[in-house]
């Protein structure tokens, strides 16, 4: 089990990236930049920038002199937020067998455990920000 997609962690690497270039009075960086200087494949990074920047992770300048730059400060992008564009929430109990809705879920044990880690690896994640991986 992966916990952590192909996309999101690409998508962390080049926020942090971005934001330790930032420090350095950057602002715009292209697709271009990033695969260079972080190795990762340019078709799946244009596409996970474009997607950042539809939720608001990310600013999009199109053009010659065009790229992305950081919205909000690094101290305020979570792992949480960048793990929900493209992975959805973070649940760790998805009661469904064979497409449907387990017939226990209201009394089972092990989901009730699972809830509980669940809200505790969340508290986690929202502590680990972009700021805090540079």
């Amino acid at each position: 089990m992966n916990f952590i997609s192909r996309d999101t962690d690409y998508a962390i690497r080049a926020l942090v990236y971005m934001a330790k270039m930032a420090k350095k009075k950057k602002d715009i960086f292209t697709v271009d930049e990033i695969v260079k200087e972080e190795r990762l494949p340019e078709r799946f990074l244009r596409r996970i920038l474009q997607k950042l920047a539809k939720k608001g992770v990310l600013r999009s300048y199109k053009g010659k002199e065009g790229g992305f730059s950081l919205i909000n400060s690094p101290k305020k992008i979570t792992l949480t937020d960048i793990i929900k564009v493209f992975q959805g929430e973070v649940d760790l109990t998805n009661c469904f067998l064979k497409g449907k809705i387990c017939p226990n879920i209201r009394t089972c044990a092990l989901r009730k455990k699972l809830k509980g880690i669940g809200r505790g690896l969340d508290r986690e994640l929202r502590s680990i920000t972009i700021a805090s991986l540079l």
